[in-house]
This record gives C-alpha cells, structure tokens and sequence, in this order.
C-alpha cells in the first residue's frame, strides 16, 4: 500500500513546481509592524526574511510604478501578484490595468466581493463572476492572469450542496479566471483544501499558505476570524503534505505565505522553515 502511494504521489508531482522554488510573501502580513512605517520598509523586512517573490497590493497614495519598482529592483524582490480590491477595479478598470502593466506583475487578484454581513447570495456570486469574465478579459490583452481568492462565505451550501463558489467556477471562463486558494479560510469554513483543489484541477494557479490552529472552530461563512486561530504553518490543522501535492497535480505556480496572526514576524520564519522542510 505504501509503495502504491508513493508512487502516486511521486506521478502526480512529477514536473510540478516546487514549492520552496515559488515561495513568497504576501506584503499584508507585515502590517501589524513595517507597514505602518511605509511601504519602502516593509519590502526591506520581507527581504530581510529571506523572500524574493511577494505579493503586494495596490500602490500606496503619492508613490509612482517607477519608484516601487526601483526599490524592488534594489532589493532582488520580483512582485509576481497583487490584489486590487472589487470596488477599484468596477470604479476605474483601465487605470488597475495600467498600474499593473507598469508593475510588470503576472497576476491580478480580487480577494474580496462585497455583499451584506453574513449573507452572501447566489445572485451577489453571478453578477461577480460576470464581471471577472469582463476584467480578466481587460487583463489577459495584457499579458496577465485575472484570479479570485476566496474567503470562506462563497461555501455556504444548498440542499443540493451546490455553493456560490461552485456557481463562481462554472460561469467564468478559464481562458479569463484562475484562482487563488487560500487553505486558511478554506477550512475555517469547514472545506476541506485538498478537495477542494482536487475538484476544480485546472482553476487555480495559486496558493495563500496560512495554517489554523488546532481545536478553532470551523463550519462558518463569514470570512472572519480571531487573529489568534492564524498560526506558523505546520503548527495547525492543516495536512500540509496532502495540500502541497494535490496542488502541484493541479499545476499551482505560486505559493504565498500570509500570516494574519497575532505577531508575523515570530511566526513567519517558522512557517517558511516548515515548508522547506517537506523538500516538495
């Protein structure tokens, strides 16, 4: 039996990416300390801990393409996606597109739909699935990848089981629409990551790794959670082997660590030692 596992997992893995290969940051976990010095230190930090890949976010008020690009370029640092919020990219679509052409990222996210507190409906997941078909289209003539992350409410099922995440897969188009898992908010909603990916193989491109302890609750839809149920990856309840294979089956690129816990820059090298320590 063991020899047949082995086996699967080593086909299934084959040519993958490597996770420690396409591992980065994502620059939000660094707000609770750098980021609220500016934006030039908190690159410094994730530098500092060891990243050259990050995932960052819509420039800061007053700093140019040029000038973040500059301190990237300074730094080593390749910023290979960032998140652009629902409501900029319906306000000003060719503006996003412009910034993210002149940031020279590979992908675009939107990490969050707007909708009323706790009660996200099917007809908020189809009027966001079309306009990420219009928006990834805008981005794709550009040479980037459009994705959603989701959050946890898109998987409040119906009798029949179905979810406005299911609904959000169907209606786009994968030529437009990739996605972005993130394993926290996954579970915290009571799914399970590794079937999740297993289910939708060819739709996500991307991995948020943050882990949730052991014992939190789990089974809501609200897309929040106490800051002390993040923990280091590997220290929760998380089957991070598991979710690391199928998602190099599944042709995952990028693996970001975001850490929304209590003290990031503690928890942060921990994480990232744990997942080289898997050598997938």
């Amino acid at each position: 039996m063991k020899t047949l596992l082995f086996s699967f997992l080593f086909a299934a893995t084959a040519g993958a990416t490597p996770v420690a290969d396409h591992l980065g940051l994502q620059l939000w976990s660094l707000r609770l300390t750098t980021m609220r010095a500016g934006w030039s230190q908190t690159l410094d930090q994730a530098k500092a801990l060891g990243f050259t890949y990050v995932e960052g976010g819509v420039l800061p008020k007053g700093v140019t393409p040029e000038e973040y690009n500059a301190k990237l370029s300074s730094l080593g640092l390749k910023m290979v996606s960032m998140h652009i919020g629902y409501d900029q990219l319906a306000g000003d679509l060719p503006a996003m597109v412009a910034e993210a052409r002149a940031l020279g990222v590979r992908y675009v996210v939107t990490p969050w739909i707007p909708h009323d507190k706790d009660n996200f409906t099917l007809e908020d997941a189809e009027k966001a699935a079309a306009n990420f078909n219009t928006w990834g289209a805008a981005f794709k003539a550009e040479g980037i990848r459009y994705a959603y992350h989701e959050h946890g409410y898109e998987f409040q099922a119906d009798p029949n089981g179905d979810t406005p995440f299911d609904l959000i897969v169907r209606s786009t188009q994968p030529e437009l629409v990739c996605f972005e898992c993130d394993v926290f908010w996954v579970t915290h909603a009571g799914q399970d990551a590794t079937k999740l990916l297993a289910k939708y193989p060819d739709r996500f491109r991307m991995l948020h790794v943050k882990d949730i302890r052991k014992g939190a609750p789990t089974g809501f839809h609200t897309g929040r959670a106490p800051a002390t149920d993040d923990v280091a990856v590997g220290t929760g309840q998380v089957d991070w082997p598991a979710v690391f294979h199928q998602a190099q089956a599944d042709g995952v690129q990028w693996y970001f660590i975001e850490d929304e816990s209590v003290s990031p820059p503690d928890n942060i090298p921990l994480s990232v030692a744990y997942v080289k320590s898997l050598k997938l």
